[in-house]
């Protein structure tokens, strides 16, 4: 931000300024007398050696108080380290305070430079303020500790002053005293309060990545199945989440809070599950989770809440990408509604659900489009998105248009804590920036009271928000800054000079458009709403599945997949493949071909629900491919029937047939919803035909009747044979002159043998007769059938 403007109505008394005349020619007849008597011997903080590099690094880890008054006393404490070659003997640790510094640019510069330079770091305090080390050898790293009372620093007015911590000392090569290291960071200095102070704003993220999956279990509880443990480990304590309702219900910020971390955490409270690779094995952190929520509870009491809509949707993503998937937008409308209920029920406190936050801030004119699509009417922007070309800070809010307004939040302030703040002096140097930014804000305009937002990084780490909260501490007194609610900053009267102008599509950041989630991402979540919209219909207890699933489906869009393309896939391919097995639960058995014999049946085809809940408006629709050989329900092609089953059971539905001519006729079996959509996979199978027509029964009795008429006739022409050949033996004398051997009666002829006696037919007896014809079907069978199945007729 260049804001290169003086600081206003902060004018030194005229002692001051003769103090500051007289201490400018004092510092400069040093150099005077260089440029007219040449080139000297190196003094302790000779500038002839600011280009060299640093022998020793100086590092900061204290410094308190942050900023001071009158009467304090400041306090640093650091480290130093040898990182040359040779020892450094007779090293002493120095401060050093240099001339104010007058705009915000100033203090961005502190720090950079790498050599010494006495014109701008200063004199150091010296005396018995310095921490002396006699020697300090290579590689070797020694604590060190000042304490100067502020009187001795010589802070004549109210601004911010470079600070500097320095060591100088000899080395064998160079036998001169010389800084070898110094470390620069800015001190703020206004004892006494500002005739207007600053209105400070300062969102507190509770964010966090995904951790809930789409799956629950088939109890009536429904118990959760997390994808894994981790999110124990932010809510135990020292965790991330946990220090940040720790450190954040001690400070006056606004909580902004994404309702599926509420969700996902109130789930770990009860019974849970969590996935390890192809099995699951319960969830043992029910006491982390209920002792967080219930400090969250107790922090927000009586605070501002922000509620963003439901798991946090990438705006950005949506309107450049999402918008081009039909459907997309629908979520964002019920994503919000279920963010208050969420807040409501679970913290017990009304949120505010009117604020949209994209990503790092970066704003066009469709992102405030979709953001506002969703009922939110106020976009929290950055101001190197939104840029102001003025020479100070203009109050956050302003007017975008549609009835819209942004509120713009600075900058420099909402990166200040990004990085590695795990290291002491990281986080040092960056509380002692934060509090000469606000500080000089407040000096820009001193008598116009302005509001300023800053909106930190979304997901900040332990350490990152130890460090935010000791900067907000240093604010505590409010002599130049007074903190309000994110609410009552977007009812600031806005700044006129300010702009009110959204920027273009073709100025949004290309580093964030990399990592915007791809078309194929909404492609893939139309896919599985689809498939829950046309599941969700026949579920008489639907919510069991379109709650869990619909979830998923918003987390599928969340900001947290930035820049984790795989995952981001991974999570959303297990999404639909879990639907897909729950919707394959209900479906058509397979059935082998049949075989009609005659001219009317029923045909069977079952469904099937292995669901834990029944389903209904479901109908299952049979279609014969031959209908002039085979038709269904009296004479059509199509038949249909209605399916409602129980949970875990089976039904069998039959369909009457008709055959009108022999042969294969393929069948198709297809369920539907009531509002005619497939669902499922169609089942084929093949009915074989083979009816017996009154024609043929006609031609098969004529010739059964003449069967029976030619063996009567063959019957009747043996009988009258025997007779004829009977008589004719009897009248024939000869005939018995020829005859053999009398025999006994009951003896056989040809050997004697006894036998039976010869009787004729019983009267009523109906003996086979010889020209009977062959029954043309075998006895019934006992054994199983074939392979074709049978239809019940």
């Amino acid at each position: 931000m260049a804001e290169a403007a003086d600081f206003q109505g902060t004018r030194p008394s005229p002692a001051r300024r003769w103090l500051r005349r007289t201490a400018s020619v004092v510092a400069g007849m040093p150099l005077l007398a260089a440029l007219l008597y040449g080139p000297v011997a190196p003094s302790a903080h000779a500038d002839e050696k600011a280009p060299g590099p640093r022998t020793v690094d100086v590092s900061l880890n204290t410094l308190t108080p942050g900023a001071p008054v009158e009467g304090d006393t400041l306090t640093i404490t650091g480290t130093v380290t040898n990182q040359g070659k040779e020892t450094v003997s007779g090293a002493t640790v120095d401060l050093h305070v240099g001339s104010p510094l007058r705009n915000r640019g100033a203090i961005d510069d502190v720090g950079k430079g790498k050599g010494f330079t006495q014109s701008s770091d200063g004199p150091a305090v010296g005396g018995t303020h310095a921490f002396k080390i006699p020697a300090l050898p290579s590689g070797i790293t020694e604590d060190f500790s000042l304490s100067v009372p502020v009187n001795k620093l010589g802070l004549d007015e109210e601004g911010v002053y470079p600070l500097g911590v320095s060591l100088a000392g000899r080395t064998p090569s160079e036998p001169y005293d010389q800084v070898l290291g110094i470390e620069r960071t800015v001190l703020p200095w206004q004892p006494e309060a500002t005739e207007k102070k600053t209105q400070l704003t300062y969102l507190w993220p509770l964010i966090s990545s995904t951790r809930l999956s789409a799956q629950t279990g088939s109890d009536d509880q429904q118990t959760p199945v997390f994808e894994n443990d981790e999110l124990a480990t932010e809510l135990a304590p020292g965790g991330r989440l946990e220090r940040l309702v720790s450190l954040g219900s001690e400070l006056p910020v606004t909580w902004v809070i994404d309702p599926d971390l509420l969700a996902t955490v109130e789930a770990m409270t009860r019974s849970y599950q969590v996935r390890d690779g192809e099995t699951y094995v319960p969830g043992r952190n029910q006491a982390i989770a209920k002792g967080w929520l219930n400090a969250l509870e107790k922090a927000v009491q009586g605070r501002k809440v922000v509620a963003l809509p439901y798991a946090d949707p990438d705006l950005a993503s949506l309107a450049h990408r999402g918008k081009d998937v039909s459907g997309s937008l629908s979520h964002l409308q019920p994503a919000t509604e279920l963010a208050e209920t969420t807040v409501e029920t679970v913290l017990h406190v009304k949120p505010s659900v009117d604020f949209a936050w994209p990503v790092d801030g970066a704003i066009d004119p469709s992102i405030v489009d979709v953001a506002t699509s969703a009922g939110a009417d106020k976009v929290i922007a950055r101001s190197d998105s939104v840029r102001d070309n003025l020479s100070y800070a203009p109050t956050a809010a302003r007017p975008i248009g549609g009835g819209t307004t942004a509120l713009v939040a600075d900058q420099t302030l909402s990166t200040a804590f990004q990085g590695d703040m795990t290291r002491a002096e990281n986080s040092t140097l960056a509380i002692q920036r934060f509090l000469a930014h606000t500080l000089t804000i407040t000096h820009q305009q001193p008598g116009k009271q302005r509001s300023i937002v800053i909106a930190p990084q979304r997901m900040p780490s332990a350490a990152q928000a130890q460090s935010m909260a000791s900067a907000l501490r240093g604010l505590s007194a409010q002599r130049w800054t007074h903190p309000v609610d994110l609410v009552a900053a977007a009812a600031v009267k806005p700044d006129p000079r300010a702009t009110t102008r959204v920027p273009n599509r073709a100025r949004y950041p290309h580093a964030l458009r990399r990592q915007e989630l791809p078309l194929q991402a909404f492609q893939d979540m139309k896919a599985t709403r689809d498939t829950l919209d046309n599941f969700k219909v026949i579920l008489t207890a639907a919510y069991r599945v379109v709650t869990p699933v619909g979830n998923a489906i918003n987390r599928e869009m969340s900001t947290s997949w930035r820049g984790q393309p795989g995952p981001a896939a991974e999570y959303r391919q297990g999404v639909l493949t879990y639907l897909k097995s729950l919707t394959t639960e209900v479906k058509l058995i397979d059935k082998s071909d049949l075989t009609l014999s005659g001219r009317s049946a029923t045909i069977p085809v079952t469904v099937q629900n292995k669901l834990v809940q029944g389903v209904d408006h479901l109908v299952l629709r049979l279609t014969s491919s031959k209908p002039t050989r085979l038709k269904l329900n009296g004479g059509d092609t199509v038949s249909e029937q209605p399916v409602r089953i129980g949970g875990g059971h089976s039904q069998s539905v039959k369909f009457t047939a008709s055959a009108n001519a022999n042969g294969p006729v393929p069948m198709t079996a297809q369920l539907y919803t009531e509002d005619g959509r497939p669902y499922g996979k169609p089942m084929y199978f093949t009915v074989k035909v083979s009816e017996i027509t009154p024609t043929v029964m006609l031609v098969l009795a004529g010739g059964v009747l003449l069967l029976v008429l030619a063996g009567i006739r063959m019957y009747t022409q043996r009988k009258r044979a025997a007779a004829r050949e009977g008589a004719a033996t009897e009248t024939d004398p000869e005939n018995d002159t020829e005859a053999g051997p009398e025999t006994e009666p009951g003896t056989d002829p040809r050997n004697g043998a006894e036998t039976e006696p010869e009787t004729g037919p019983e009267p009523d007896s109906d003996p086979e007769q010889p020209s009977d014809p062959t029954p043309d079907t075998g006895a019934q069978s006992t054994d199983p059938s074939g392979p074709g199945e049978k239809v019940e007729r």
